[in-house]
């Protein structure tokens, strides 16, 4: 039996057609009319697909490949086996990304989990809510009094909008996503299971820990993405920012209080304590962990699984737990490495004689 596909087939496209939207230069024009039907990794590729690459830690799959076409840059243009028509590229995933956006439409928002448009006859809606032209709402989702949606938007089954919240146009909202206390921009996408607005964690320490009362919201800017099982809780006294192109991954931990700048990134299991600040084009490894009140600059950089304690400058690249600049960071880890087994610099244990002679 074939595989299912879940994404719909785009329609073939010839040679000349893709190295015009890719901008990518066809090696042999006598090859323009070559059609392609698909994409594909190289080691899954065949004679209808089109692949690419540029990493030469894939060299054996570029070897091996079965590929109609690859998109390849002149550097390795030689490497590619005679069958495989060459188009190319200054920036071959790029390119491929481009035809993939273009084939592969369906792919780049979740649509009606229903397939359905319009509003669903099981979906719990207020009449005080406003809902533009335009807008879907899939099966038993909630939505609370004087929500408003604009106009293209989809609720996926079992959504809840708590009283007030305001969503813009093209927005999609993930099944089981769970939203309040917040001001959403237009074509925002958020993922399946995501928590957005509830309690932010503030109490004041006591023998019976007094809960501070969480008043802000949680803003979110214009195409920002949002993964599945993301938490972003609501300020305490002023507003949880997520600006614009922002995009942030799976199972991501947002604190109260704390404002990340535009076009952020942030990898999956982040924890962002509260009342940080993340600058501009700010990029995050996964789970990186940070601490409240602090400052990352500017198109800073922290490598996964970091633990970050201090401001980072803009620009910087920090590593490490506890993180510092990622080029002393792999100096120390060197200058650890060297030291011999069992002992201080300089020392020959014990231990490391006895395991000579063994």
């Amino acid at each position: 039996m074939a595989q299912p596909s879940f994404f719909k087939q785009g329609a073939s496209s010839t040679l000349a057609e893709i190295a015009a939207l890719t901008k990518a230069e066809l090696a042999d024009a006598s090859r323009a009319d070559q059609r392609i039907t698909g994409v594909a990794s190289l080691d899954e590729a065949g004679p209808m697909h089109l692949g690419f690459f540029e990493n030469v830690k894939y060299a054996g799959q570029l070897a091996q490949t079965r590929a109609g076409a690859c998109l390849v840059s002149e550097r390795f243009e030689a490497s590619v086996p005679p069958h495989v028509a060459v188009l190319r590229a200054k920036r071959p995933f790029r390119a491929f990304v481009a035809y993939a956006r273009l084939i592969h439409e369906d792919a780049m928002r979740p649509q009606s989990g229903f397939d359905l448009t319009g509003i669903a006859a099981s979906a719990v809606i207020h009449p005080t809510a406003h809902l533009e032209d335009g807008v879907t709402v899939d099966p038993l989702a909630v939505i609370g009094p004087h929500v408003e949606i604009g106009a293209g938007s989809v609720i996926g089954s079992g959504a809840v909008l708590s009283p007030g919240v305001r969503i813009g146009r093209d927005c999609n909202v993930g099944a089981g996503t769970v939203i309040q206390f917040a001001l959403i921009g237009n074509n925002v996408l958020i993922h399946p299971g995501c928590q957005i607005g509830q309690d932010g964690y503030g109490f004041i320490f006591a023998e019976t820990h007094q809960k501070v009362p969480q008043t802000g919201r949680v803003i979110i800017q214009n195409d920002v993405e949002i993964g599945a099982g993301t938490t972003i809780d609501r300020g305490s006294l002023r507003d949880t920012v997520i600006g614009e192109g922002s995009k942030i991954d799976n199972q991501v931990q947002i604190g109260h209080n704390v404002t990340i700048g535009r076009h952020c990134l942030i990898a999956a299991q982040c924890g962002l304590a509260g009342s940080l600040t993340l600058g501009d084009n700010v990029a995050l490894g996964a789970k990186v962990g940070i601490n409240n009140h602090l400052h990352i600059g500017d198109g800073a950089q922290v490598t996964a699984m970091s633990a970050v304690k201090d401001d980072v400058p803009a620009n910087g690249r920090w590593g490490g737990f506890f993180a510092k600049p990622t080029k002393q960071w792999f100096r120390e880890i060197l200058a650890v490495e060297r030291l011999p087994r069992g002992g201080a610099p300089g020392a020959d244990s014990k231990d490391a004689k006895d395991e000579r002679r063994g």
